[in-house]
């Protein structure tokens, strides 16, 4: 259960002077090349009214100068964990590449032009699914929750589906970027950029 890393190429503090955009899309377009399974599947962490932390996988349906910017239903654990405490860590898990990218910053909704944009361009089922499902809710059966999809496929028959009150998108802000690179003997690059300050550093493994 021990891997030895052996990617030769180097990450150097440099290669930040521009800012973490280029190499975090860079690192993104390297993973897609890769075939890694769902290249844009990041691990979400956010903390409940008692502090206590929660992860879960999403997928990252926007990543520019302003963020990182995922989907959800704002009912669910995390869209209340993020409206209550408006701060997440996120970090992309490209082991297959054996490379990390960690962003943590403050959360905020999407406005609703874009919630409904992107919302448009999703699978029909998909749509139905964001209607049909209460994230997070306890549900007393598979049966039930097929009832709801039932339910709301027939309300909507015939015409676009809306986008759902509840549903919609947060944008994380980066204030903290981190590359971690797999090196061998346990010797890993990691390079923090603070993006207020553009600050460049290299942080020990």
């Amino acid at each position: 259960m021990r891997v030895d890393y052996k990617e030769d190429l180097d990450l150097d503090v440099d290669r930040l002077q521009n800012g973490w955009l280029p190499v975090a899309r860079e690192w993104l377009a390297d993973a897609i090349e890769a075939l890694i399974p769902e290249p844009n599947a990041l691990v979400l962490a956010t903390v409940d009214a008692d502090g206590r932390p929660s992860t879960r996988t999403v997928l990252c349906k926007g990543l520019d100068a302003d963020g990182v910017v995922f989907y959800t239903n704002y009912d669910s654990d995390k869209g209340a964990q993020l409206q209550h405490t408006a701060y997440a860590s996120l970090t992309f898990p490209w082991i297959g590449i054996e490379r990390q990218l960690t962003i943590r910053g403050t959360a905020e909704k999407v406005s609703a032009e874009m919630t409904a944009e992107y919302f448009a361009s999703r699978p029909r089922g998909s749509q139905l699914g964001a209607w049909a499902s209460q994230q997070s809710r306890p549900i007393s059966s598979r049966a039930a929750l097929n009832d709801a999809l039932d339910a709301v496929t027939a309300e909507f028959e015939g015409r676009d589906v809306p986008v759902p009150p509840h549903w919609g998108g947060f944008r994380v802000r980066p204030e903290t970027v981190e590359f971690w690179q797999g090196r061998k003997s346990r010797l890993h690059n990691r390079i923090r950029l603070t993006v207020a300050t553009g600050k460049v550093e290299r942080l020990q493994p």
